[in-house]
């Protein structure tokens, strides 16, 4: 393993440190919480919205808090959900008098940690909401999760709710909306190589040269099934045809088209996979009306991809467009 790292348990505290440091007009950093916020948060005249999972996904979560994005993000360990008290300690800095949303990405970890916090800051008079995310069709249930998982798709759930939100949206408005991006988001991705958790100190799974993962998840899960590698028109074409056959998208939509790089694949190797992907959606009818090129939701180190497509409408689109500003990106 090469990497930048002193003691492997020390890995995301430093990155959030370095993270905060790199933006200190715009963030605050909690250490014993690993809670990254919005050094404006709470603003009593807008719901707070909060997100959180394990690290290892950046710049999921933590790197998009910030203004028509997360108010903040508590993550655990790599690929670990966080603690039940980190959740809560969360929504306590951050709660507003409108009330905090929660954006759970569908794992049973992280279930299970968001819905204790809510029910514990219910219990002490906090108005609290839950949605959880669930774009991905690579399967239907995995040994992580109950249902589908949320990957890369979640990008579009938090940049509809954060937009509303700072728009003044109500809590009940803003679970509507996500819920509803949520339901017409759908997401495949695949590995070309495994990731290496710090920790681990080697690869998490083995997957021989000549080998690819189809349908992998975004903590190395097992997908739909191993195959050789392929050239790169038939690998984006399976999992184009994953996502559009699923909902099912049809000749006439409008759609937002997100590649999403797991970490390790080179920003030309991504456009590489748009301009195919564009292709065969044209093929089907389909119209691009909004397009994501980068990592927005990683696997560490993971070489390969995700597709996400999202159907568009006229309230959908709007408030995708409306701005944002996070650490990395301006939206």
């Amino acid at each position: 393993m090469k990497k930048f790292v002193n003691d492997p348990k020390n890995y995301i505290p430093e990155m959030l440190q370095g993270l905060a440091l790199a933006n200190p007009d715009s963030l605050r950093y909690v250490p014993e919480y690993n809670l990254i916020m919005r050094a404006d948060a709470p603003n009593d005249d807008k719901i707070s919205i909060i997100q959180g999972s394990g690290s290892g996904h950046e710049p999921a979560h933590v790197m998009s808090v910030g203004k028509g994005m997360l108010d903040a993000a508590c993550p655990g360990d790599v690929f670990s959900a966080p603690p039940t008290d980190y959740v809560l300690e969360t929504i306590k800095r951050v709660a507003s008098p409108k009330g905090v949303l929660l954006l759970v990405n569908n794992y049973t970890g992280d279930r299970m940690a968001f819905e204790m916090a809510q029910e514990f800051s219910e219990a002490e008079g906090t108005k609290v909401r839950t949605l959880f995310i669930d774009d991905d069709v690579s399967v239907q249930d995995s040994t992580y999760t109950v249902g589908r998982r949320g990957v890369a798709g979640n990008f579009f759930v938090m940049k509809a709710v954060g937009a509303a939100a700072e728009r003044g949206a109500e809590l009940d408005e803003a679970v509507r909306i996500g819920e509803k991006v949520n339901s017409v988001t759908r997401t495949m991705g695949m590995a070309l190589t495994a990731c290496t958790p710090p920790a681990k100190g080697s690869p998490l799974f083995e997957l021989p040269d000549d080998e690819v993962e189809m349908g992998v998840g975004i903590h190395g899960e097992p997908g739909r099934r191993r195959e050789k590698l392929q050239e790169a028109d038939t690998i984006v074409r399976e999992l184009v045809d994953a996502v559009a056959d699923d909902l099912p998208y049809a000749s006439g939509d409008e759609v937002a088209l997100m590649v999403n790089g797991l970490g390790g694949t080179p920003i030309s190797e991504l456009y590489l996979v748009y301009g195919i992907a564009h292709r065969l959606l044209a093929d089907r009818g389909i119209s691009v009306a909004r397009s994501y090129v980068g990592e927005y939701c990683t696997s560490l180190d993971m070489a390969g991809a995700s597709v996400t497509l999202v159907r568009l409408d006229d309230e959908i689109s709007d408030l995708l467009a409306d701005p944002a500003e996070t650490a990395i990106r301006v939206f």
